[in-house]
């Protein structure tokens, strides 16, 4: 137990923090939003993910964004190891009305985005 709770802690350069939550340690996302007349657009580099490993959810106003990723094989002699590879998990209150039925999200060269509709 006491390795999870070093992994739990530990912060890689690109700031994600890797957190136990049930079912398994988890990377927080760190993301970018903008918002223009049409939508909010929400964009997260996530390298590794596969589309069809990746959970995008919206219940009661609430963005959910989870993805499976498999672990990376380390070569002997690995010399520094700062970005933190493993599934993740974020999920975060959207203030405004968003057209559910028309979100939409792609996952292309490594980043993330999800088109959020203004209702």
């Amino acid at each position: 137990m006491a390795e999870a709770n070093v992994i739990a802690r530990k912060v890689t350069s690109e700031g994600t923090l890797a957190k136990a939550k049930p079912g398994g340690i988890y990377y927080t996302l760190c993301i970018d939003i903008y918002e223009n007349a049409e939508e909010v657009v929400v964009l997260c580099d996530r390298p590794g993910v596969k589309p069809q490993d990746l959970k995008v959810q919206f219940e009661n106003g609430e963005l959910s964004l989870h993805g499976k990723i498999p672990p990376r094989q380390i070569p002997a002699g690995y010399l520094e190891e700062e970005y933190g590879m493993g599934d993740f998990y974020r999920s975060f209150p959207i203030g405004l009305e968003v057209d559910a039925a028309k979100i939409s999200s792609e996952c292309r060269d490594g980043v993330l985005t999800v088109h959020l509709p203004k209702a």
